[in-house]
């Protein structure tokens, strides 16, 4: 299957014209995982607020993509915005550029690119600054650890530990910037919160992810 095919497959849902929804859900793999299921993180915000949610993510989304074709059909996560009268901004990204972007070679880099050590500068400061302009309060989802047994993304936890941290320091510099941390969600070795490829939530997990991003909204 080629790569525009999976981006069909995966473009995320429009806004509906006769409707005036109120969030918005962007991101990658990790916010897409189960929505064609009714089971995703996106799918269990909407039904435990009973508020439509519009969920615009793509598996295989990065924060940088420069390739403009299937960038605009939602591989780059800044393109998956859509115009709306949006309350909230649900958002995650920056684990596809660490681990399929970065070829563990070239991490500090790539990571610098995306955002900076103060979490001022960068695309996903630049992008979340964005959102904010248009009203929206925004909450950036982090990701999940893996369980600790035989995952691949096991390597990559430094990198994703820090990466977290410029996004929190993000959030404390804006009032309407939440920064909802998965960190402590997964127990070592337990699998149960994630799919049997040990990197996407299991259905379990992605209710729990949907269960903290409501805590934000609600208080």
């Amino acid at each position: 299957m080629s790569l525009i095919a999976v981006v069909l497959m995966g473009c995320g849902e429009t806004v509906p014209v006769n409707q005036s929804p109120r969030i918005l859900a962007m991101g990658d793999s990790m916010m897409a995982w189960h929505a064609g299921s009714d089971s995703g993180i996106s799918d269990n915000v909407e039904q435990i607020l009973n508020e439509p949610v519009i969920d615009r993510s793509v598996v295989g989304a990065r924060m940088i993509y420069n390739l403009p074709i299937t960038g605009a059909m939602g591989l780059n996560i800044a393109k998956q915005y859509a115009p709306g009268n949006w309350d909230w901004i649900i958002i995650n990204g920056g684990g596809n550029d660490l681990w399929l972007g970065c070829g563990c070679s070239r991490c500090d880099r790539r990571m610098n690119k995306m955002i900076s050590e103060n979490g001022r500068n960068g695309e996903i400061a630049n992008l979340v600054s964005s959102l904010r302009r248009t009203g929206a309060q925004v909450i950036y989802v982090g990701y999940l650890r893996s369980p600790g047994v035989g995952s691949i993304i096991e390597h990559c936890r430094d990198e994703g530990n820090e990466l977290e941290r410029r996004i929190s320091r993000m959030a404390q510099a804006d009032g309407g910037v939440h920064f909802v941390s998965l960190r402590d969600l997964v127990p070592y070795g337990d699998r149960s919160f994630h799919s049997g490829d040990r990197i996407h939530p299991s259905q379990k997990a992605s209710r729990e992810i949907a269960k903290r991003i409501v805590g934000v909204i609600e208080r």
